[in-house]
Order: structure tokens, then C-alpha cells, then sequence
């Protein structure tokens, strides 16, 4: 079929739109996400390399922790610089290859996060409601396993949407991605053809992912809450309600805002409203999942301490020596 007249071939960059209505409060908004990207980078890097620095964390739980970590490390990381550089450039281009690749690194990561969300909730089912079951289950080999089907699961799935969408022809260069990165949605509001096949398709991949992870995590929850239901102390079942709903908030987020952006027949018509619920898995949870997950637990807590302490320790043995030596170069 011939390319109509407005139609460009051989796209090489889009403008990304980036937040509307910023005007004069574009550096505030920039110095806001800067923080958050910082907190966010900080907390979740603490959790990965306390869990690989401290034995008492090598369990199972801990394990998945340092993986949910990971991948809010990465998702942000594909995201936010580029957001953050757009804040301080007047033209805010992205390449095509890089459009095509921050396309398929949010959606192989986040595919991978609903799966081991899943499968962290399984875990803390077998902890909580077969505990003497849990050793033999949960062991590191099949932990190891678990964990690399999560990230291979994300990482194949997502492969063909992705070549899908960069065989597009896209209506003219530099065309304006109205959203602050690549999201689905408005690169198929660009394209000059029919994208009804491929919405369709990315719709029943969106729903097999996060509905089939959100019913394995709403059943893996709801036999927690039984359980902890029958514990006969009453501060028992309010230390365990607490961290319950802890994770349930957390979950709660992350699942909604992506069953209201992904998980609808037609994404190309919705793009006025995606970046602000968008804001919700880009932002908000990679920041609270370390501190909703891990850093208030006490045993968290006491290896953060530690680890604390050995560098000040540290860095206090090295100030010393280099005393010792200056003395000893002076004398």
C-alpha cells in the first residue's frame, strides 16, 4: 500500500510532550522528580545490596525483595533521565531507535514486576499458611528458578508488540508523542494505518499478565488474611493486619493504574489522561515498595544498622591510619 502524502517513511525522532500545563513551574516540577529519583535509586539500592551483604536476609522473602528492587531501579532508570533532561533542553526529541527501546524496556520490566508480585505473594502464602511445607518449596534452587522465569517471562513476551510497533509507519517526522516517554497508547495514536489488530493484541497480552498476577495475588492475600484471622493474640493479628495492608495499599496502586491504562480494547484514543495515572508505576511505587516491603522490618532495620556501622567503622580505621602515616612522613 503507498504511503499517503502526509505520511513520512524512514521516521528518525518524535518530540515527547512531556507534563502540559507546566509553564513557569517547570524547575519546581524538575527539582520534585530529581528527589524522588534520588529516594527512589537510594532506597531501592540499599535493600539489594543489604540482602547480598547480609546472610540473616538470604531467604527466600529477601531474595524477591532484592529482584522487586531491581526492576524499580530499572523501570525508573528507563523513564525518568530522559523526562528529567527534557526539563532542561528547549527541544525535546527522542530518536527513534530510543523511542522503540524505552517502548519495550517499560513494558519487559513492568510485565516482569505483575509476575513477581505474584509470585511474592505465593511466597508469603507458603510462609504464613505452610510454614512446615515452606523449607522444602521455597528452597534457593527453586527460588533461583522462580525469579528467572519472572524476568525471561516479561523479556519474550513483549518482544513481538514491540517489532510490531516498529514496523509502524508513523504520519510525519518529528511527530509528538503526547506523553512524557513511549508509552503504547499515544506512539499508536501516531501511526498512519489501522492499529486495530495490534491493540487487540497488546490488549489480551496486557490482560493475561496483570489479571492472571492480580488473581494469584488477591487469593494468595485472602488466605493470608484467614489465617491471620485465627491468630488468637490480638496485638499478633494487628502487627500482621498492618503489614498486610501495607502491601495490599502498594498493590492496590500499581495493579490499578495499570488494569485503567493497558488493560482496554483501544489504547490510541486515550492519551490525554495516561500520563498522569502513569505518574502512579513510574513514581509513587518504586518509591514505597522498599520502605512498604522492607525497610520498616526490624530485621531490615538491624542489618541497616550494621552495615552502618562497619562503614564508619571503616572510615574511621582509614582516617586514622592516614594520621598515623602523615605523622610518621613529618617526623
Amino acid at each position: 500500500m503507498a504511503p499517503r502524502a502526509n505520511q513520512s517513511v524512514g521516521t528518525t525522532e518524535f518530540v515527547l510532550a512531556g507534563f502540559p500545563n507546566l509553564n513557569s513551574t517547570g524547575a519546581e516540577v524538575f527539582s520534585v522528580f530529581l528527589f524522588v529519583y534520588l529516594l527512589t535509586l537510594t532506597g531501592n539500592t540499599l535493600i539489594v545490596v543489604l540482602v547480598g551483604a547480609d546472610h540473616r536476609l538470604q531467604t527466600p522473602m529477601y531474595f524477591f525483595l532484592a529482584n522487586l528492587s531491581c526492576l524499580e531501579i530499572l523501570i525508573t532508570s528507563v523513564i525518568i533521565p530522559k523526562m528529567l533532561s527534557n526539563f532542561l533542553s528547549r527541544r525535546h526529541t527522542i530518536s527513534f531507535a530510543a523511542c522503540i527501546t524505552q517502548f519495550y524496556f517499560y513494558f519487559f520490566l513492568g510485565a516482569s514486576e505483575f509476575l513477581l508480585l505474584a509470585v511474592m505473594s505465593v511466597d508469603r502464602y507458603l510462609a504464613i499458611c505452610r510454614p512446615l511445607h515452606y523449607p522444602l518449596l521455597m528452597n534457593g534452587a527453586v527460588c533461583f528458578r522462580v525469579a528467572l522465569a519472572c524476568w525471561m517471562g516479561g523479556l519474550l513476551p513483549v518482544l513481538g508488540p514491540t517489532v510490531a510497533v516498529a514496523l509502524l509507519p508513523f504520519c510525519k517526522q518529528g511527530a509528538v508523542v503526547q506523553h512524557f516517554f513511549c508509552d503504547s497508547g499515544p506512539l499508536l495514536h501516531l501511526a498512519c494505518t489501522n492499529t486495530t489488530r495490534l491493540e487487540e493484541a497488546d490488549f489480551v497480552l496486557a490482560f493475561l499478565v496483570i489479571m492472571s498476577s492480580l488473581t494469584i495475588t488477591g487469593a494468595s492475600y485472602g488466605h493470608i488474611v484467614l489465617a491471620v484471622l485465627r491468630i488468637p493474640s490480638a496485638s499478633g493479628r494487628q502487627k500482621a493486619f498492618s503489614t498486610c495492608t501495607s502491601h495490599l495499599m502498594v498493590v492496590t496502586l500499581f495493579y490499578g493504574s495499570a488494569i485503567f491504562l493497558y488493560v482496554r480494547p483501544s489504547q490510541s484514543g486515550s492519551v490525554d489522561t495516561n500520563w498522569s495515572v502513569t505518574v502512579i508505576t513510574t513514581f509513587v511505587t518504586p518509591l514505597l515498595n522498599p520502605f512498604i516491603y522492607a525497610l520498616r522490618n526490624d530485621q531490615v532495620k538491624e542489618a541497616l544498622k550494621e552495615m552502618f556501622r562497619k562503614v564508619v567503622a571503616k572510615l574511621l580505621e582509614q582516617s586514622l591510619l592516614g594520621d598515623s602515616l602523615r605523622k610518621k612522613t613529618a617526623s
